[in-house]
């Protein structure tokens, strides 16, 4: 078929090229810029929500487990499985000991595999207090290992101190 012959062909090929451009216009994509900055502001709190509720997770398991081995060992001292020191009341003398055990017929009876990490200050430094030290207290006795706690000085998501858990 000839455009000649054809109208209808002739007026579709005579026609000028579209003006409109196919793509995005620039208030388009001005538009589409800012909502995902406000998108993206939005969730930046919310990480940071989540990243510290996981990091209250893992402290408060680090003083489950800790707090465990301490309540072991004096099980184990006060059933009379091994020596203890005078005025220990039955408790560990120190964490290392929980982490090298203690022999019990030959055997090293060992109540922590490692001291945690305390995942709020990064380290393996952990508050300890013993049985005569003050429950507040914040210095330790060094008579015995009675209770841990993290030294770090920042409030939970639920408003208490962390190192008051």
């Amino acid at each position: 078929m000839k455009t000649r012959n054809n109208p209808a062909l002739r007026a579709i090929s005579n026609r000028a090229p579209s003006t409109k451009s196919r793509g995005f216009t620039l208030i388009e994509l001005i538009a589409a810029t800012t909502i995902l900055l406000i998108l993206s502001s939005l969730m930046v709190p919310l990480v940071q929500v989540t990243l510290k509720r996981q990091r209250e997770r893992e402290l408060r398991h680090a003083l489950w487990e800790m707090r465990d081995a301490v309540d072991r060992y004096k099980d184990a001292a006060d059933s009379g499985k091994f020596q203890i020191k005078v005025g220990s009341e039955g408790y560990p003398p120190d964490m290392e000991t929980l982490v090298k055990g203690v022999d019990v017929g030959g055997k090293k009876l060992r109540f922590l595999r490692r001291v945690p990490v305390d995942p709020m200050t990064g380290k393996d430094e952990w508050g300890m207090r013993s049985m005569q030290d003050d429950p507040k207290s914040d210095s330790w006795g060094g008579q015995n290992l009675f209770d841990v706690f993290t030294k770090s000085e920042q409030k939970a998501l639920d408003g208490t101190e962390y190192k008051e858990w």
